[in-house]
């Protein structure tokens, strides 16, 4: 439903290209969105009927904003560089330092060849991206061998040892002419556009001659050269005739969500792929060319020569904003490397439904399993609770909730017991029961459709006394019990709390078994945390001229013994505490480390 700002807003906009900015009843911006007409665009998300994740983006729109274009390559522009500004909540969100490295000739008098992980405006001359580190550390080594530049920090009093051993061209020895660097430059260059074979026929004559020496070792070294070249370097799956860098784009869509992939050719090789899944709030040429622009504006992210992508994007609109050649394949080898791209998109796609579905049937068989066997209506929601102490000290509670067979971590809760000393399991389980539920009567909250208390029976029918004879409620309560190992046996139900029948081997045992590790869990992790914390009082409140106050200042600025122990006497005066205080402190934690 519209509210009538939105109504009245609708009316006035404009038929030109743009931007709109979607915010929601904080003035937040949550979407960020491009039209070719604003007026036709932003009327649909307020006209006719729209399912999951764009129904709940529309749900969440209260007010929205238009910014006016001169062309559609401006609002694509535009549409990036505000993303990335405000960040908003249904946008694309591109992962970082996913890249992979490059090989870079530096841009210097005596030029080195380095690996990098960012594509810098800089003058030098980058070569990849390569499949992992350890590709380019071992095409780097490589090139050293045959190809040398500088490998020294080019400031040596004499020669380095690779200049002696081949693995450095030698500015230390002697000066090194630019045209000797840009002529080594070009072998390079060439060596890695897959132009190899007078290389790999000069390696093979080396290893020959030294074998017929008899000099095995060298051979070997230029036999791991050639098979080196041939795995790295020299084309494993030919796209074309030529070396032309290219990237290939397509997409998938269903159920609301959009499968981007990306396939990287290089030296006429396909090197690697990225893949990316997302909501779609647009229509999925739209997304495709957002998340493009985004992907190119990353600085590891270079550029290709040629880029291609399906016929429903405009080629045209992407060649203009990209400033690259941007193309649609019809036939051969490339339209199958651009279907194979939209292929491995839609498998990925349904790939996430089926497991989300495995999940669900796995989460909901659990449940009617649980339901049958204990005779109750589907349980929707269960609510376990466990205690925890050490002889009576710092006792808590915590509750967990699972919701249809999953934990529902926002209604998760802890509990400080209040009325009980000692180690008391009844009256500790009664006072976390009657504190739970009738806080949830009086605000009016759902109510569970199971109880389970990490216990026994003294557990289950204190939480049965105080549900129906104080709260007058028939929450069905059931006790979690373990074996003698400490492990999950099973269920008590039912008036005489007998064990429910339950196959160990079931989806109904295993989702038991995950609700009792996760309440005790949470309770133990609560505990340490209380009792550490507890822990650090008691030691303050025994020191002399440690009142209410200092304490208070103490914990709120250390946070733990550890920092406290560690912190130098002038952190503490700096606190407002007395010097003959601040010392007491440091001297009573330095004798009790020692005991301990």
């Amino acid at each position: 439903m519209t509210t009538e700002i939105i109504e009245h807003k609708l009316q006035l906009l404009t038929d030109l290209p743009g931007c709109y900015i979607m915010k929601n009843s904080n003035a937040d911006i949550i979407y960020i969105g491009k039209a070719k007409n604003l007026r036709n665009r932003v009327r649909s998300y307020f006209r006719g009927e729209h399912t999951g994740k764009t129904k709940r983006l529309v749900e969440d729109i209260v007010d929205f904003e238009t910014i006016v274009t001169g062309s559609d390559k401006e609002a694509l522009l535009l549409e990036v560089t505000l993303i990335q500004k405000h960040q908003p909540k249904y946008n694309i969100r591109l992962k970082r330092g996913t890249s992979y490295p490059y090989l870079k000739i530096t841009n210097e008098r005596d030029p080195q060849l380095v690996i990098s992980s960012e594509v810098e405006q800089d003058g030098g001359y980058y070569f990849g991206p390569y499949p992992d580190v350890w590709a380019a550390s071992e095409t780097k080594q490589l090139i050293q061998k045959i190809y040398p530049l500088r490998k020294c920090n080019g400031h040596q009093k004499r020669a380095c040892l690779y200049y002696h051993i081949g693995q450095c061209i030698g500015p230390c020895d002697h000066e090194v002419s630019k045209e000797e660097y840009d002529a080594q430059i070009a072998r390079i260059k060439s060596f890695l556009n897959g132009n190899v074979t007078d290389i790999k026929r000069d390696l093979k004559d080396k290893m020959q001659e030294a074998a017929e020496e008899m000099n095995y070792e060298r051979a070997a070294e230029f036999r791991d050269q050639i098979s080196y070249i041939e795995r790295t370097v020299e084309k494993q799956s030919i796209i074309s005739n030529n070396f032309t860098p290219r990237d290939f784009f397509n997409y998938y869509m269903d159920k609301g969500w959009i499968s981007i992939q990306v396939f990287f050719v290089r030296q006429a090789t396909l090197i690697k792929r990225e893949a990316t899944m997302f909501p779609i709030y647009d229509t999925p040429e739209e997304e495709l060319m957002s998340f493009m622009l985004q992907y190119y504006q990353d600085k590891n992210n270079q550029k290709p020569k040629e880029i291609y992508v399906p016929e429903t994007v405009d080629q045209a609109l992407l060649e203009e904003t990209l400033d690259t050649k941007v193309l649609v394949p019809k036939k051969g080898r490339k339209k199958e490397l651009l279907d194979l791209t939209g292929k491995n998109s839609e498998l990925a796609l349904k790939e996430k439904f089926r497991l989300i579905e495995m999940k669900e049937r796995k989460t909901t068989g659990a449940i009617e399993e649980l339901s049958q066997a204990m005779g109750l209506p589907y349980i929707e929601r269960i609510e376990a609770f466990d205690h925890s102490n050490i002889q009576g000290s710092n006792p808590v509670s915590a509750m967990v909730s699972f919701k249809d067979g999953s934990p529902d971590k926002t209604n998760y809760r802890k509990y400080k017991i209040k009325t009980v000393v000692g180690s008391n399991e009844y009256a500790t389980t009664q006072e976390v029961i009657r504190r739970r539920y009738s806080r949830l009567l009086k605000e009016k909250k759902p109510l569970p459709d199971l109880i389970m208390m990490d216990g026994g029976k003294v557990q289950v029918n204190a939480a049965r006394d105080v549900l129906q004879n104080e709260l007058s409620l028939m929450i069905p309560v059931a006790g979690m019990v373990k074996d003698n190992k400490h492990r999950t046996a099973g269920l008590i139900f039912g008036d005489q709390l007998e064990p429910v029948i339950l196959d160990p081997r079931s989806q109904a045992f295993h989702l038991v078994q995950r609700v009792q590790e996760e309440v005790h869990r949470f309770a133990i992790t609560f505990h340490r945390n209380v009792r550490s914390k507890n822990s650090f009082t008691s030691q303050l409140d025994d020191i002399e001229g440690v009142g209410p106050k200092t304490r208070t200042k103490v914990l709120r600025h250390f946070k733990s013994m550890k920092r406290l122990r560690e912190a130098e006497l002038e952190e503490l005066t700096k606190l407002g505490i007395s010097k003959p205080v601040a010392e007491r402190i440091k001297q009573t934690l330095e004798n009790s480390a020692t005991k301990t």
